[in-house]
């Protein structure tokens, strides 16, 4: 609907028709128009006269604003109808709606041939996350409350829930700033509607202004008009004090409600914060509510003021204008809808209305097409008799054009039968040179793995011995094993290597191994068990060896293959996870027999000294005989006490990346 120019949002709430008429002007838009038209008794206490007065409403409305044929949105309140928000599985943007009818159909509590249904997807672009609103309303409903706006000839386009229509209007004027609540309280129910981002919650409660008219008739012993008058004129009345002491039970009763709505959203949302509420509804010209609300929830409740649009020109109407404006903003979020300027456009327009009105709209083409065709007739007729002369002319050109292509045919042919054979021989040459294919990618990760060690590791033993054993920047590395998957992402929470098991390091999106492993790629789990004498163990092995491995990343793949056109790498070091799993070497119980089971030239397993003490474990003592020393390793290079090194274990992703060489060519 976006060439609409101009058109009506009207609401029929439980007190009053609210109606806007907005225009499209260069700038934005105008309020050309509105009314609100009390009815002469509240809905929910009119009984049968209900639909009497919704026609007596409208009827009127009509009268004062001839509107035949303009274009029309209407709301349908929050408890009446139904929302649900979930999120969606990864699907692929086409199995979308296929997708939302089948959560449709397990979400609402109606048939799908009963109710009225549409969806809005939510998503932010900076997230793959897909998030969907449901809406629906049983048919019969909407189709009664329809027939109200087309039994006085207005042409209804857009019917959207009351609480989005809110949500429409203050997005559209930029109020929602951060996480925002938007209480809109109606005469018999309050809209909560919490946004975030891109995302919305919503929750409606039958708290509304008709309590406090209520509890006034009980307090005072009034008729319902009379009390509605003294509730609308308390901020100046003699008797102030009482009025507001005997809402109070409702003030407080409002605050509950709102406060267990918060609740329940920041459980659910535990990233999220309301930093303000902004109030709506005409309850909230009681001069103590807005303060009441604030004290209490401890939240910035803002009460609007103005809307974005340029209000009406004329002052006498300007004025009426504002004092009703609290009570307009959910018409004039219709009406920027059927604008075709909403933030939310799913509708609950029946689809028989629908239908009616696209062939509407396509009938005043029909009469258009029917003279063409009637035109394109006659010009085809003539057209073919000149073709057909043009044609005859040209017969010595063709006989031409068939000698140089029927030839050139024939050579085709002959080329197609040439290039063919031979399949078997070409596929064959080529398996032979895949096996070569990816040879150097573990004889290039072990050289990076050794590469990254300290440079201090490759030092001369007699430079090593002169620097105290707990004090020396060395790594030993004393075992890799590895794991290869045709799918890294679908091991998650599975790959155990010598019984350590990959955790997703924070922030890795869900379905993921590691935010750096794209879905559906392939390479290895890679376990490495280390050993160094610092002192500091874990953290000089977190602070220079996991870094420098992590620097072996994408990024210096792709550096490295554009220094190197001839010499492409075909891996790199996607994740690296933290150093897990540390003891002291003496405290490893496997040690002794990797060491009887595998040559080892730097450790060779020693007798117990003959008197050891009962001294700190793996500390060498020569006191006294009294316990039973743990046993001793020494280093063959050094010939120093290996009892106190720290031994721990790095987990690390290498992915191969999909990049096969080209065969080369003839002659190459």
């Amino acid at each position: 609907m976006a060439n609409v120019r101009s058109a009506w949002g009207i609401d029929i709430g439980n007190r009053a028709l609210k109606a806007i008429r907005l225009v499209r002007t260069e700038t934005g838009y105008q309020i050309a128009d509105f009314e609100v038209i009390e009815h002469e008794q509240v809905l929910s206490n009119a009984g049968d006269n209900k639909e009497s007065l919704i026609q007596s409403a409208l009827a009127s409305f009509v009268q004062r604003h001839p509107s035949k044929g303009a274009v029309t949105a209407v709301s349908v309140s929050g408890v009446s109808s139904f929302a649900r928000f979930i999120k969606l599985p990864p699907v692929e943007p086409k199995q979308i709606p296929q997708i939302v009818r089948f959560e449709a159909i397990q979400q609402i509590p109606f048939p799908l041939d009963e109710v009225e249904w549409s969806y809005q997807l939510f998503q932010n672009p900076e997230s793959p996350d897909i998030e969907v609103g449901i809406f629906a309303m049983r048919r019969e409903l909407i189709n009664a409350h329809i027939k109200h706006f087309t039994d006085v000839d207005l042409n209804v386009q857009v019917v959207q829930m009351n609480p989005l229509a809110v949500y429409n209007a203050m997005y559209h004027d930029d109020r929602i700033k951060g996480t925002t609540m938007i209480v809109d309280l109606g005469a018999e129910n309050t809209d909560l509607i919490i946004a975030d981002g891109e995302t919305i919650w919503l929750r409606s409660i039958p708290i509304g202004g008709n309590n406090f008219t209520d509890v006034l008739t009980k307090s005072f012993k009034l008729p319902f008009g009379k009390a509605e008058e003294l509730k609308r004129t308390a901020n100046t009345s003699k008797y102030a004090r009482q009025i507001f002491q005997a809402m109070r039970p409702v003030f407080a009763d409002l605050v509950a409600e709102i406060q267990r709505s918060i609740g329940f959203y920041s459980s659910v949302h535990r990233d999220s914060r309301i930093k303000k509420i902004v109030a709506l509804g005409g309850a909230f010209n009681l001069a103590g509510l807005q303060k009441y609300l604030q004290q209490n929830l401890q939240i910035e409740v803002e009460k609007v003021k103005e809307l974005a649009a340029i209000p009406p020109e004329d002052a006498k109407l300007a004025a009426t204008y504002n004092q009703n404006l609290l009570s307009l903003v959910s018409a004039y979020g219709l009406a920027m809808q059927a604008m075709g300027d909403a933030k939310i456009n799913s509708s609950l327009l029946p689809q028989h209305i629908r239908r009616e009105k696209m062939w509407r709209d396509k009938t005043k083409w029909f009469g258009a097409a029917a003279a063409l065709f009637l035109l394109g007739t006659g010009v085809a007729a003539g057209g073919y008799y000149v073709r057909d002369i043009e044609f005859k002319n040209a017969s010595s050109t063709r006989d031409m054009i068939a000698g140089i292509y029927n030839p050139a045919q024939q050579f085709d042919q002959t080329w197609s039968g040439v290039s063919s054979g031979g399949g078997p021989d070409r596929q064959q040459i080529i398996n032979i040179r895949s096996m070569v294919d990816y040879r150097n990618v573990w004889p290039e990760l072990l050289a990076d793995i050794y590469g990254t060690l300290p440079n201090v590791a490759t030092a001369d033993p007699k430079h090593e011995m002169a620097v105290k054993r707990e004090q020396r920047q060395v790594i030993w590395i004393n075992s890799i094993r590895s794991q290869y998957t045709e799918d890294l992402t679908k091991n998650i929470g599975s790959v155990s290597l010598a019984g350590f098991t990959w955790t997703p390091l924070p922030g890795t999106p869900a379905g993921q191994i590691d935010a750096n492993v794209p879905v559906g790629s392939r390479g290895f789990y890679v376990l490495m068990t280390i050993t160094t004498p610092n002192s500091n163990g874990y953290r000089f092995v977190y602070d220079n060896y996991v870094p420098a491995l992590r620097k072996l990343g994408r990024a210096y793949m792709d550096q490295y293959n554009a220094a190197n056109p001839n010499d492409q790498r075909e891996f790199y070091i996607a994740a690296v996870g933290n150093p897990t799993s540390q003891m002291l070497l003496i405290n490893d119980q496997n040690r002794p027999g990797l060491m009887k089971t595998s040559s080892d030239s730097l450790l060779k397993l020693e007798p117990p000294p003959q008197n050891p003490t009962n001294g700190t474990p793996g500390q060498p003592t020569n006191a006294p005989a009294g316990g039973v020393d743990p046993q001793v390793w020494t280093s063959r290079a050094t010939g120093d006490l290996r009892n106190n090194d720290w031994t721990m274990k790095i987990p690390m992703i290498v992915m191969v990346v999909d990049s096969p060489k080209p065969l080369a060519q003839p002659g190459q």
